[in-house]
């Protein structure tokens, strides 16, 4: 099975830390799994879950908790790639709580879930625990340090059938809360595993003033032909460089918490398809988001930890990938003491004319979604035939619950939108646009 389930991904092998988790997962001991960000995790549980799903079992039989929404969609879609005929339910906060309820009325073999959200769903009553036998606590630590232990210890009691607890992390543990009662835990860690520390080189650039977006512009200019991700300690920092950013004519995206869930999904899909090249955040997308061949992470603000940073560069330098880390200071600023290795170089000073060329893609959007039963072979079908796009026209699609984006070849968009505007999906009309 597990040969079938690598072919639909098109994987042929699997590394050292997911071949560990499958043997460990594949008995009933519980597990911890230490690896870095971006080695693989999501596959490392689902793998041998998936494995031990029966047919027979009518219930729920495995819950996957996880400390984002971002998360929980991106473990729901690896899922439905495996096409393993087991039926998967996503909850999260923000989400459509009877949506949801219909869902898990018919009942899936797994829920992947926040914490706050599945444990209203438990005490709701809105589906039965008693043949629940396997807990992922998926980046755990990140979970307790957005404060969502209560939540977890009420999931673990309430989970009186449970025979295994699963739990991955990208950084040690000093211990574990007493509620998850671990027994005979087998912990694999790969943290120190040579082979997986990325290729990262990280800069320093000083400012002479108190203002870095000087050295900002610098960086973004040395970095242009690539994805650059713009690190900040707040949101309000956020908003205010990518507001600067915007005034100078250089299109970027914003990403933080305090975004409504359609604009988050909005932003990361636009990056991941090439809209924009410049993402600006908080520490919310350093974990868990499945934003590949980032090859510039930029800290505007200073991390407050050595594990932060970590994290944050762990966006770069993917699978065995070289990235490149700047860390902008002020001049009053100092050097966090947890850097041991780096390179200061003075920054240019003089203000870059950064005429970003205009990037290759740009994003349509649909009102509708998985809702309307809309799918991305549905939205793919209506550029071809009705657009005339070619195979190398369209870029990614996704399809969210009630929204839906693809990307477009720029030099085509106008066009084709002119052609499929008033064109019928599945026998519905939707407003459709460009979303810049």
């Amino acid at each position: 099975m597990l040969e079938k389930l690598l072919q639909k991904l098109q994987i042929t092998t699997l590394n050292e830390m997911q071949n560990a988790a499958l043997e460990a997962i594949a008995q009933k001991n519980d597990v911890m799994v230490l690896s870095p960000t971006g080695s693989g995790k999501t596959l490392a549980f689902l793998l041998p879950i998936v494995e031990k799903l029966n047919h027979q079992i009518k219930g729920v039989q495995a819950i996957v908790v996880v400390p984002s929404r971002e998360l929980a969609m991106q473990i729901d879609q690896v899922f439905r790639q495996l096409q393993s005929g087991y039926k998967i339910t996503c909850c999260y906060g923000g989400h459509s709580t009877k949506v949801e309820r219909g869902s898990l009325s018919a009942v899936p073999a797994i829920i992947v879930a926040t914490p706050g959200r599945l444990a209203y769903h438990i005490r709701a009553g809105n589906f039965d625990v008693s043949s629940v036998k396997t807990l992922v606590l998926d980046e755990f630590d990140k979970s307790l340090e957005l404060g969502f232990e209560d939540d977890m210890a009420e999931i673990v009691s309430s989970l009186f059938k449970l025979e295994q607890k699963v739990l991955t992390s990208a950084t040690q543990l000093a211990d574990f809360p007493a509620f998850l009662e671990l027994q005979q835990l087998k912990t694999l860690n790969f943290l120190n595993d040579t082979e997986a520390i990325p290729d990262i080189k990280t800069v320093i650039l000083q400012s002479k003033s108190k203002e870095k977006f000087n050295i900002l512009m610098d960086v973004l200019y040395r970095s242009k032909e690539g994805q650059s991700l713009v690190f900040c300690n707040h949101r309000d920092a956020v908003e205010r460089i990518t507001l600067m950013l915007a005034e100078r004519g250089i299109v970027n995206g914003v990403y933080h918490g305090g975004l409504v869930q359609q604009d988050r999904e909005k932003a990361l899909f636009k990056f991941r398809n090439g809209t924009y090249h410049i993402l600006v955040t908080t520490d919310l997308a350093s974990r868990g988001l499945d934003i590949p061949e980032i090859e510039t992470v930029i800290h505007y603000q200073i991390p407050h930890t050595l594990d932060a940073f970590v994290h944050r560069n762990g966006r770069t330098a993917r699978m065995k990938a070289s990235g490149k880390a700047y860390l902008l200071l002020s001049e009053e600023e100092t050097i966090p003491p947890y850097l041991k290795e780096y390179e200061f170089t003075d920054a240019i000073v003089e203000t870059h004319e950064i005429t970003l060329k205009a990037t290759e893609w740009l994003t349509f959007y649909i009102a509708g979604g998985k809702k309307d039963k809309l799918s991305k072979i549905d939205i793919a079908g209506l550029l071809h035939k009705k657009g005339g796009l070619s195979k190398d026209e369209v870029g990614l699609i996704a399809v969210y619950d009630q929204m839906s984006y693809v990307a477009v070849k720029r030099e085509k968009a106008k066009e084709v939108l002119k052609k499929v505007i008033q064109e019928k999906i599945k026998g519905k009309r939707y407003k459709m646009g460009i979303d810049e």
